[in-house]
């Protein structure tokens, strides 16, 4: 029998991400500006996507001066046709897709019995119907190479519904986000393409700063601290490790895992 661990590549070799191309949506703040960097320091080109061009510019200029190759592209992620040329961009700048981060995302606090169907629509069309027209974009390119890491960003709201506030919406297109992961996990296996999720917890970005200075903000965030074991707010660099790890060919046998960063919230 061929012994395939001395054959395998030193372990941090294997979770370099040289030579392999990134887009991150969402790329512009907060968790998708993480993972933007992290991606880029370990190798891969980056296409920093965002509805705000002047934030994709700003995050893509910030890794250009750590020498890492990368370009602003702005993309409406809920538009079938912005999520087409988005792909066609990267790929016509560097010939091939490696590695898709479906990040673009946004929250909403509503009573059930009085949220409007519109909020509802908005929250499912960028946290659900957008992950799905990115991974589908994302999807043909990669199949087409036999190859291919999509990661979708989720949230451990998926697997609870997490309280004092109401967000039965959010909670309701995270949770679509596992399964769609999953779906697609299992129809693309066989030929290459893995697709897995990150669920955060709750996380410092400069939104929750700014929020958790606001009254309601310092009513919520005792509660969130209290139900979390760790105690504190996960920060973005929190989650930096593990988009390079399901990006990486370290973690070519996982797909359809959703990996739950929380400080232990979901325990309880």
């Amino acid at each position: 029998m061929t012994d395939k661990l001395q054959q395998t590549k030193p372990i941090l070799e294997r979770f370099r991400l040289d030579g392999r191309v990134a887009l991150v949506t969402g790329g512009g703040q907060g968790i998708g500006r993480a993972f933007a960097h992290a991606l880029g320091e370990a190798g891969a080109k980056v296409a920093v996507v965002d509805l705000a061009s002047d934030k994709a510019e700003t995050v893509a200029e910030e890794l250009s001066t750590k020498g890492i190759e990368a370009i602003a592209v702005t993309a409406d992620v809920t538009q079938a046709d912005q999520v087409q040329k988005m792909v066609d961009t990267v790929v016509d700048q560097w010939n091939t897709l490696t590695i898709a981060v479906n990040n673009a995302g946004i929250s909403g606090w509503f009573d059930g019995e009085t949220m409007p169907a519109s909020e509802w629509d908005k929250i499912m069309d960028l946290n659900l119907k957008g992950v799905f027209l990115c991974a589908q974009a994302e999807g043909r390119i990669m199949l087409k190479s036999g190859y291919g890491k999509i990661i979708n960003t989720a949230s451990m709201s998926a697997h609870i519904a997490n309280m004092p506030q109401n967000q039965a919406a959010y909670n309701t297109s995270k949770a679509g986000v596992l399964h769609l992961t999953r779906s697609l996990a299992a129809e693309w296996a066989s030929r290459g393409v893995r697709v897995n999720s990150i669920s955060p917890g709750y996380t410092r970005t400069e939104m929750v700063d700014q929020f958790i200075k606001a009254p309601i903000g310092q009513e919520k965030l005792p509660y969130w601290l209290d139900r979390t074991p760790m105690h504190r707010l996960g920060e973005v660099s929190d989650l930096q490790g593990a988009v390079v790890y399901l990006a990486a060919e370290v973690s070519d046998f996982m797909t359809g895992h959703d990996m739950i960063i929380d400080g232990g919230y979901c325990v309880w």
